[in-house]
């Protein structure tokens, strides 16, 4: 018999029995994350009829996409989201204050991504969980309340594509440029409702944090999930954070079946960007450096972490940026640690604004909008038109790197020349 990919240990271990791709299941899952979305969720919840949620202490709600709030639109949801998590008597609440952050840094550091666990989120970047371990994916918002109302939710078993990483990147170039890569070779559709597993001596030399990125951007190619190895890395991370005891260590067997793959030697790897209007858009640094640009952006829960902001501060100490540079930290404890260790220090120096924990300018909320014809180099996941505020405005996504080697240039420049 053939082995199992990691989706169908961790679908089948939900349900009990062994499955195969392209069954349909249903589970309960572990934990149900949203955010300032909760408020619609809710409104919807409340035209189902049940008056409480299946279980409670499953629902996490984390406030970041616009915090403070920038609008009335936005006070409104925060607001409709607090009352709905009191009158349930919901516990895993995280407010506007300095024990956020963006709710894919958040929710792992909160203890709630664990190894082999089904996790939903009512936002398309849940994914990121999978640099834990977890099986986890967005869902919509009308099926976020059902899965409160009856902690259900059905899955049709997806099929799997690997990918594999061997050796090393080299110097000034990061996990972000390899991701650009992959998502220039398989495409925007090219996973579609696939489990992206990352394997290879190349993912395990990478960081948490580094890990986090390639999960992050698998949605981005179509994936349902995305996901590595939980190793003794995750082990260490999850060791005392843990809200859960439910959990167990998967991974997938040796002679699984993948219906593609794709392998790369790290060492091959180069700075590199997706150019406007799509995140599949990729070109190699070379091809677009000497590009003027108006705003460099570092944050999100792409590359919002520390290692992404020490990364930056490497290059940028005793430099000066040439653009209005915006930095966020994906959490509050980030931010603590790069105020501590300096980091937030040579930020500054180099002339950048460093905001709030949050999403801010990642989905053209606030913090940082773009005006028509202006350009942005940008740590995130997304450049569709509009995406950061206005359609007549361009962006490139890059590493932490590239954006701060970037920002001092004013145009598009590659990292290995601040070495």
């Amino acid at each position: 018999m053939m082995g199992r990919t990691f989706a169908e240990k961790a679908l089948g271990r939900a349900v009990g029995h062994p499955v195969n791709a392209n069954e349909v299941v249903t589970v309960e899952p572990d934990f149900c994350m949203s955010h300032d979305n909760t408020g619609p969720i809710s409104r919807t919840f409340k035209k189902i009829g049940v008056k409480k949620v299946w279980k409670p202490e499953r629902l996490v709600v984390i406030l970041d996409h616009g915090v403070p709030a920038p609008s009335s639109d936005h006070a409104v949801n925060h607001k409709e989201a607090r009352e709905f998590m009191q009158n349930q008597g919901a516990p895993h609440f995280y407010d506007v204050s300095s024990s956020g952050g963006v709710c894919h840094q958040k929710f792992p550091e909160e203890g709630f991504a664990l190894p082999g666990q089904i996790v939903i989120g009512s936002d398309s970047h849940t994914c990121t969980y999978g640099a834990f371990g977890t099986f986890a994916t967005g869902i919509g918002r009308t099926e976020m309340a059902a899965a409160w109302a009856t902690g259900n939710i059905w899955f049709k078993v997806p099929e799997s594509m690997k990918v594999t990483a061997k050796g090393r990147l080299g110097k000034g170039v990061s996990a972000k440029d390899f991701i650009l890569k992959v998502m220039g070779d398989v495409k925007s559709d090219g996973a579609d409702y696939m489990s992206v597993e990352f394997h290879g001596d190349g993912i395990e030399s990478m960081s948490v944090a580094s890990r986090m990125t390639l999960c992050n951007l698998g949605i981005e190619m179509g994936a349902k999930n995305a996901v590595c190895k939980p190793d003794q890395k995750v082990l260490d991370f999850i060791r005392g954070r843990e809200k859960s005891s439910g959990w167990e260590v998967l991974w997938a067997d040796p002679d699984a079946d993948y219906v593609k793959e794709y392998s790369y030697d790290l060492g091959e790897i180069t700075p590199g960007v997706a150019k406007p209007h799509t995140v599949d858009n990729y070109a190699p640094i070379a091809e677009v450096a000497g590009t003027a640009i108006n705003q460099a952006f570092i944050g999100t829960c792409t590359n919002g972490r520390l290692e992404d902001l020490r990364a930056a501060a490497e290059i940028l100490k005793g430099r000066k940026v040439a653009v209005r540079t915006i930095i966020i930290p994906a959490s509050w404890n980030i931010y603590r640690e790069a105020m501590h260790d300096g980091t937030l220090d040579a930020l500054l120096d180099a002339g950048c604004i460093v905001c709030n924990a949050g999403c801010g300018p990642c989905l053209g909320a606030h913090m940082g909008t773009l005006a028509p014809g202006e350009v942005c180099v940008s740590t995130a996941n997304r450049n569709f038109k509009g995406r950061m505020g206005d359609k007549e405005s361009f962006i490139y996504l890059a590493s932490p790197r590239t954006v701060a080697m970037s920002a001092v240039t004013g145009k598009i420049s590659d990292p290995r020349e601040a070495f």
